[in-house]
């Protein structure tokens, strides 16, 4: 009896240090990260060969102003049967640019066809978020394994996540493509090749 007891003992200690070591996280590294989600919001518009009317431009900026729309948000038209005319997409360009921001050339699928005769506006907006944090579930918990903390990184991640103007930047970053490389570092160059006065 003794002997069963005791190999009891043993199976439950190295099935709980099991457990331990699998999940772990000694490291510097949070466990929680930003995930980023996007959304679509979608507008159908008549666009005939005149252009949008008046009335449709005053919805859409109403649509829009709804919205809030900013940076970070993407604007693209959706014209599958190009019964759109381009009068009715400058019209859409010009009110997207009353909020500082250009409408892009490619259009995410978005769900259900677009009717014949109508143009589609697709407002892309993505947010960042952290699930789970913050988490205290472990607060009085001691841990002599040195492993981190579920919370750990919340605080920062959480901070990241709302502060972030544009959260597609936290999956792919700022391209640099379009951008003048020699232009962009003339001024580190003047500031280098500044000879130094009073001498």
């Amino acid at each position: 009896m003794r002997i069963i007891s005791r190999a009891l003992i043993t199976a439950l200690g190295l099935s709980v240090a099991a457990c331990g070591s699998t999940t772990a996280n000694r490291s510097v590294y949070s466990e929680r990260q930003p995930v980023v989600s996007k959304s679509n919001f979608v507008l159908d518009l008549s666009a005939g060969n005149g252009g949008l009317s008046t009335a449709e431009q005053n919805r859409l900026s109403g649509w829009l102003d709804a919205l809030e729309l900013g940076y970070g948000d993407r604007v693209s038209i959706d014209d599958p049967s190009y019964s759109a005319s381009a009068v009715a997409k400058a019209a859409v360009d010009t009110i997207v640019a009353d909020y500082g921001l250009l409408v892009s050339e490619t259009a995410p699928v978005t769900e259900g066809n677009v009717p014949a005769g109508l143009m589609r506006v697709v407002v892309t907006r993505t947010s960042a978020s952290v699930p789970g944090c913050p988490d205290f579930s472990h607060r009085s918990h001691t841990d002599f394994q040195a492993r981190t903390s579920a919370n750990y990184g919340c605080g920062t991640n959480g901070t990241l996540a709302a502060m972030i103007a544009n959260p597609e930047d936290l999956v792919r970053g700022q391209g640099a493509d379009g951008e003048n490389q020699a232009q962009a570092s003339k001024a580190i160059r003047a500031y280098r090749d500044k000879k130094v006065g009073g001498q």
